[in-house]
C-alpha cells in the first residue's frame, strides 16, 4: 500500500498546471491508494516572493471549495488539506465554518511559508494552527528556500504547539537536509516527508530515530502525471528509489510505516477501509 501524504492541484498563477483528472490517472498508474490534497491556486506569492495581483489571487476559500468537491467525488483516494492565506487574508469566519462542515474528509491544515512568505510562528500564522489542534488533524508545511521556511521555524511552533503533529515537507528544500534531520530529534510531535529528499536522508533518519518519524510524499503531479518516473526532460525520478531500491535496504516494517502506516496514525485515516 502507497498513501501519497503531499499532492496538489492547482497552482496555475506561479506557473503549474496541476489538476484532478491528472492525480487520478497518476494514482491508478503507479498504484498510488490514497493522496491528501492541498490547492496551489491559494498562493499569495510568486516564485520571487512578490505578492500576486489580486486578479491572479484566489481566495482560501474558493481553494478549499475546489479540494473539498475533489474529495467528496474521490472520498475513498483523496482526502483534502485547507491551503491558507495568512499574508493576504488571515483566519475568516467563513473559512473555519467550512473546514468544521467538512471535517470529515479534511485530514490536515497546509502552510506554505515561501509562496506565503510568511513563518510559521507568525501571529497570522498561529489562528491556524489553533484550528488545527481544535480539529486534531495535523499541520503539513513548506520548508526551504527562503528564512521564513527554515525548518527551524516548523520545530518553534511544535514547541508552542506540542499537541499538534507537524510535518516538515521537504525537510528543507535545496539544503543537505541536516538541520531538519538534526530537528526531527528535538520534538516528538515532528514529521518529516520524502518531498524531493534523497533516499540516503530517509535512511538516515530511521537509523536514528526508528521509522515512525517520515512519510511518503511526492508534490505529484508538478512534474506531469508521471511525476513518480522521471522529470519533463525524461531523467529518472528519485520516487523510482522509493519504490524500487529502499525495499531492500530497510526492515519491511520500516518500508510499511514509511509507506503508508505513519500516514494512517499521524493523519488519522484509519476509518478508511484502505
Amino acid at each position: 500500500m502507497i498513501i501519497d501524504t503531499h499532492v496538489h492541484i492547482g497552482g496555475e498563477a506561479v506557473g503549474f498546471h496541476m489538476n484532478e483528472d491528472m492525480v487520478i490517472e497518476a494514482m491508478e498508474k503507479y498504484g498510488i491508494d490514497f493522496s491528501i490534497v492541498s490547492n496551489g491556486d491559494a498562493g499569495e506569492a510568486d516564485h520571487q516572493q512578490k505578492v500576486l495581483p489580486e486578479h491572479l489571487q484566489v481566495s482560501q476559500e474558493d481553494a478549499l471549495l475546489r479540494t473539498i468537491q475533489f474529495a467528496r467525488k474521490f472520498p475513498d483516494k483523496i482526502g483534502a488539506a485547507p491551503w491558507v492565506k495568512p499574508l493576504t487574508q488571515g483566519m475568516t469566519k467563513e473559512f473555519e465554518e467550512m473546514v468544521y462542515a467538512n471535517r470529515d474528509i479534511i485530514y490536515a491544515i497546509k502552510l506554505h511559508p515561501f509562496h506565503s512568505n510568511v513563518s510559521p510562528t507568525d501571529e497570522r500564522v498561529l489562528p491556524y494552527i489553533e484550528l488545527a489542534e481544535k480539529i486534531q488533524v495535523p499541520v503539513v508545511s513548506h520548508t526551504g528556500g527562503c528564512e521564513t521556511a527554515d525548518p527551524e521555524h516548523l520545530y518553534e511552533a511544535a514547541q508552542l504547539f506540542p499537541n499538534v503533529s507537524f510535518v516538515m515537507v521537504h525537510m528543507g528544500l535545496g539544503t543537505d537536509n541536516k538541520k531538519a534531520l538534526e530537528l526531527l530529534g528535538k520534538a516528538d510531535n515532528l514529521y518529516g516527508d520524502t518531498t524531493w529528499v534523497p533516499m540516503g536522508t530517509t535512511i538516515e533518519a530511521i537509523k536514528r530515530y526508528g521509522s515512525e518519524r517520515m512519510m511518503f510524499g511526492s508534490d505529484m503531479p508538478i512534474d506531469g502525471v508521471d511525476t513518480y518516473l522521471h522529470n519533463p526532460k525524461g531523467d529518472r525520478s528519485m520516487y523510482q528509489d522509493y519504490f524500487h531500491e529502499l525495499p531492500k535496504l530497510i526492515s519491511a516494517k520500516a518500508y510499511d510505516d514509511l509507506m503508508y502506516q505513519n500516514a494512517v496514525r499521524v493523519f488519522k485515516l484509519d476509518k478508511l477501509n484502505l
